[in-house]
């Protein structure tokens, strides 16, 4: 895992990676999820085969080992407990409109859980302002991922922890 660059900016830190291989994004998973508290999200963008299923599921089998983890794309929720709080995996490809999430429960997973949203821009206003977005590239046929973490409120010193910047 290289890191190319870190920038402090108001409430938020920004930090960019190159993660070379599936074990790096497994990495990445493990050490996010040593820093989850109840009532986080963790926004993870990027197209389709970034890797933000592979992140996800490394995130929670690290809380979790062993656990089976598929991605939620037709069921929208997987609920996993851990001995701190739940943690709510959704992913909002297929929903289409805002009304939709209200549905899903949100309210009550950042209560006293962990949300990690696939495709978060689909939650629009609703995005907490403290959070941590996790925007995964990838070119085609490539095995480097290009991701950028960023943390707002909150999450900014954890970020900057995670980066190992002073």
């Amino acid at each position: 895992m290289i890191a190319r660059a870190m920038v402090m900016a108001g409430d938020s830190f920004f930090v960019q990676l190159v993660l070379k291989s599936e074990p790096e994004t497994v990495a990445l998973g493990a050490q996010i999820a040593e820093l989850l508290r109840p009532g986080d999200l963790v926004g993870l963008a990027g197209n389709l085969g970034a890797g933000k299923t592979t992140l996800a599921r490394a995130l929670v089998r690290h809380l979790l080992p062993g656990e089976e983890v598929p991605s939620p794309t037709f069921t929208l929720v997987q609920i996993y407990d851990v001995r701190q709080f739940k943690i709510w995996h959704t992913d909002l490809y297929r929903v289409k409109a805002r009304s939709e999430l209200r549905e899903l429960g949100f309210e009550e997973a950042l209560e006293d859980g962990v949300l990690l949203v696939e495709w978060p821009d689909r939650m629009g206003e609703d995005l907490p302002e403290d959070r941590l977005d996790v925007i995964m590239e990838v070119d085609d046929g490539a095995e480097d991922r290009r991701v950028k973490l960023i943390g707002r409120g909150s999450w900014a010193s954890r970020v900057k922890f995670l980066a190992g910047a002073p």
